[in-house]
């Protein structure tokens, strides 16, 4: 089987990661995998799986109607059997693309919290959440298939990685509790959660705890973050919180870690590396992973908004972390469970063949004519109505989220 895998950016980030850790996977079964993108730093772990990158402008409109071309010309000139996109704006094109114009088989993965109203109904869909598949289900979705984010358990071993480096790099003395975040400075999704996570470790400090925040990633309000860092480096009198940037490479991070705060795949991440977890979302969201929240987290996934079990806030945070740093004894006990949850449920082999089960499907099992120009109907309305809004947005001067696919 030839697949070609469209990732919706290369920034470092768990959708495109899971892209691309799943090609090699995928390779590893016995296909011939492409991957087509943008340039960035995610590229340079496409060429060390040795897995062949055809690259697009980085800057293109959306939808693009270059794209759209490419898409459609690399499948009639590669042979491919399944195109896959990862995120909703990849999808759109493809189906616009080849789909349309060549009725190939195309898979859509959607790792963000939500899948937008107008995706093709007709598309194969993988989602990260029970809770968005069953959404999805009930939103008239032909096949939705839950696939939570995979973990490369082989790479992402505690035993492979020395994190005392990490440590002496930024100052982390033996008796203080290392607390890090591995994520995307970035204002979807992310950055309530990093501002809290400063404010959490000041208040931490300021009540006589001997603990430290590293945040790993950069991103476009990094300015923000390190601002919020200064505020409670000021208040403690000393460097609390830092940024150590972005970092091709962050296992050493969640190596040296004590615990790890995360969302999504930079959460299963820290789990991997047998560390105790507090996952943070939206609306002052935070929650110790126990095994009484598990339940939780596998329906709903690794992310929350609004209130947890402590409240909400920097405060609900402030707890939660507390109750680790106070106990060595439940942060051993958290770490005893925390990796072998990874190896049970969430390892790439496992996710591979379910992914290649997916392309199976939409290859032998193609929606009739009639259900796929409704589809197309449906979604090219739905663009429209957001293209223009957008536009207008855009008139009157309003801030909007970008068109990244998140």
């Amino acid at each position: 089987m030839r697949i070609l895998v469209y990732p919706h950016t290369m920034e470092i980030g768990g959708s495109q990661l899971n892209a691309v850790q799943l090609a090699g996977a995928v390779r590893d079964m016995g296909h011939e995998v492409i991957v087509l993108s943008e340039q960035g730093p995610m590229v340079e772990l496409v060429r060390k799986l040795g897995l062949e990158h055809i690259e697009i402008p980085f800057i293109r409109g959306f939808p693009s109607a270059y794209v759209c071309g490419k898409l459609t010309s690399l499948v009639r000139e590669r042979n491919i059997d399944v195109v896959h996109g990862y995120e909703w704006s990849t999808v759109i094109e493809g189906f616009f693309g080849p789909a349309l114009r060549h009725r190939t088989p195309l898979v859509g993965t959607v790792m963000s919290m939500s899948v937008v109203w107008f995706f093709p109904r007709t598309v194969p869909l993988i989602v990260g959440t029970e809770e968005i598949r069953e959404d999805a289900i009930a939103a008239g979705h032909r096949r939705v298939t839950l696939l939570e984010p995979p973990v490369d358990t082989d790479y992402d071993d505690p035993a492979l990685v020395d994190g005392r480096s990490f440590r002496n790099q930024h100052g982390i003395a033996d008796d203080e509790v290392l607390v890090v975040v591995v994520s995307r400075l970035a204002s979807v999704l992310k950055l309530e959660g990093l501002l809290l996570a400063c404010d959490a470790v000041g208040g931490l400090v300021q009540a006589g705890h001997r603990v430290r925040l590293v945040i790993v990633g950069g991103g476009p309000e990094r300015d923000r973050v390190a601002a919020q860092a200064a505020k409670a480096n000021s208040a403690a009198g000393r460097d609390v919180v830092s940024l150590a940037g972005e970092m091709a490479d962050p296992r050493p991070a969640y190596a040296g870690a004590d615990v790890v705060i995360g969302m999504g795949g930079s959460a299963l991440r820290g789990l991997a590396f047998a560390k105790p977890l507090v996952v943070i979302g939206e609306d002052g969201f935070s929650e110790l992973l126990t095994p009484e929240t598990l339940p939780t987290f596998l329906k709903q996934g690794w992310y929350g908004r609004g209130p947890g079990s402590r409240g909400v806030g920097a405060q609900a945070l402030q707890l939660a972390l507390e109750r680790l740093i106070q106990s060595p004894g439940l942060r051993r006990e958290l770490s005893e469970s925390a990796r072998q949850l990874v190896l049970d449920r969430f390892s790439l082999r496992r996710a591979a063949q379910l992914q290649e089960r997916e392309y199976f499907s939409a290859i032998e099992e193609p929606s009739p004519p009639f259900v796929r120009f409704k589809d197309t109907v449906c979604t090219a309305g739905g663009l429209s109505a957001r293209l223009l809004r957008r536009k207008y947005l855009s008139l009157i001067g309003e801030t909007r989220p970008s068109f990244s696919g998140q």
